[in-house]
Parts: structure tokens; C-alpha cells; sequence
């Protein structure tokens, strides 16, 4: 497979299924029906979070996403965050559900969060798979979190390292 090898499932293809169905119920339930919600993935660790998490949302919603770069090949992030695509989709007046793979060092959602405020959504909420709780003062803290991340390196269900192990269905530590 290359690179460093998988250490121990953390989280299993099943227990995060369960867990994508239960946040996608409480979205779902948070959301006035009929309002506009712009699902919102930060690329490219959030893609097959988000995936399948707007298809446990049961309203009607619209997908864009950001791309943002602040780790390179490293295990740790840079803190020089870079945004390398910007969502065409208009904010304002919508509900924005911001959606990321991890919450680690904050360095990402402290430069985003600001500047989406500044497009003048109607709310702006935040929704991760994983948060370590490492992280200083986030300009906005999470409203739904999958699960509470042990401090290790971890890669599956889109998360990588050096572009490699996105692909596994459960969550592994390398």
C-alpha cells in the first residue's frame, strides 16, 4: 500500500455509518424546513464524510465546497493555511453548514470561519467527524461532532497522509 502502515482500526466502517446517520437526524431536525442550506466541505479530507452525510439529511440542500491547504506531506499542520478554491455558490441569506474531517490544531477554522461570516449567511453552523480538543479558541465551535479523536496521526473515510489511505472505510492510526 506504501507509506506508513495502519496500527489499529479507531473507529470502524459501522460504527461511523451509525454515527453519519444520527448527526444527519439532528441536522436535519435543527434546519427550519423550506429555509435554504448550503452544505459546505472543506476539501479534500470532508469528501466521503459529507457524501454520505447529505444523504442522511433529510431537507432539501445544495453542496459547494472550499479548498484549503495547511498541511502539505506533513503529519502537522503548517499553520500557513491557504485557500485554493473558493465555493461559487452564494452565501448570503442561506443556511451554511460547514462541513471538515478533523478539528486538530483550529489554525484552518480560525482563517474560514471569518471570512464566510463576511458573506453574510443567514447562520453559519459547524459540523466534524473527528475533534482532538487540542485546539486553542476556535472562532466558532462545532455544533455536531462525530467523535472525540485520540491524539494520533489518523487516516480512512477521506482523511490521508501524503494523499494515501482516503480510501479505507473506517478510520485507522498510523
Amino acid at each position: 500500500m506504501g507509506g506508513r502502515p495502519v496500527q489499529r482500526i479507531v473507529y470502524s466502517a459501522d460504527e461511523i455509518s451509525a454515527r453519519v446517520a444520527a448527526m444527519g437526524r439532528d441536522i436535519t431536525r435543527h434546519y427550519p424546513r423550506g429555509e435554504k442550506l448550503l452544505v459546505l466541505g472543506l476539501l479534500k479530507g470532508s469528501f466521503i464524510f459529507l457524501a454520505d452525510l447529505v444523504r442522511e439529511i433529510d431537507t432539501p440542500l445544495q453542496v459547494d465546497f472550499l479548498v484549503v491547504s495547511s498541511y502539505g506531506n506533513g503529519t502537522v499542520t503548517s499553520g500557513d493555511v491557504r485557500l485554493v478554491y473558493d465555493p461559487e455558490a452564494e452565501l448570503a441569506g442561506k443556511h451554511v453548514l460547514l462541513v471538515e474531517d478533523i478539528i486538530d490544531s483550529g489554525n484552518t477554522l480560525n482563517r474560514l470561519i471569518p471570512m464566510l461570516e463576511r458573506r453574510q449567511p443567514l447562520s453559519l453552523e459547524l459540523c466534524a467527524l473527528l475533534h482532538k480538543r487540542i485546539s486553542g479558541p476556535l472562532a466558532r465551535e462545532a455544533r455536531w461532532v462525530g467523535f472525540d479523536a485520540p491524539p494520533e496521526v489518523l487516516v480512512g473515510y477521506g482523511r490521508d497522509h501524503a494523499e494515501i489511505f482516503r480510501h479505507l472505510p473506517y478510520i485507522a492510526s498510523l
